[in-house]
């Protein structure tokens, strides 16, 4: 299961928990945003690393691009690389 966020997935391992399932035996559980706390999460979540910095620069960027050039509307796709951070919590599916 995909998680909206590292603290979401830690609120299913709880529930998986809780409701007898194996993280990672029976589901897998990934988190979004690589807080701290995820590595000590039990299991360790696996979650996504997203460089924000690297955003807000890039934001920056279009933003000032388009103070300077008001009358022109450009259509930006900008992608900016993740990372996916694999730890306990995922893992291949189970055999049946």
């Amino acid at each position: 299961m995909f998680a909206f966020n590292d603290q979401m997935a830690l609120g299913l391992l709880h529930a998986l928990h809780e409701s007898g399932r194996s993280v990672p035996g029976d589901v897998s559980v990934v988190g979004y945003d690589d807080i701290p706390e995820a590595a000590h999460f039990l299991p360790p979540l696996t979650t996504v690393r997203t460089d924000f910095a690297e955003i807000g620069t890039r934001s920056l960027r279009l933003l000032l691009d388009r103070i300077d050039g008001p009358g022109e509307r450009s259509r930006a796709d900008t992608l900016v690389p993740v990372d996916l951070v694999t730890r306990a919590s995922s893992g291949p599916p189970p055999v049946r």
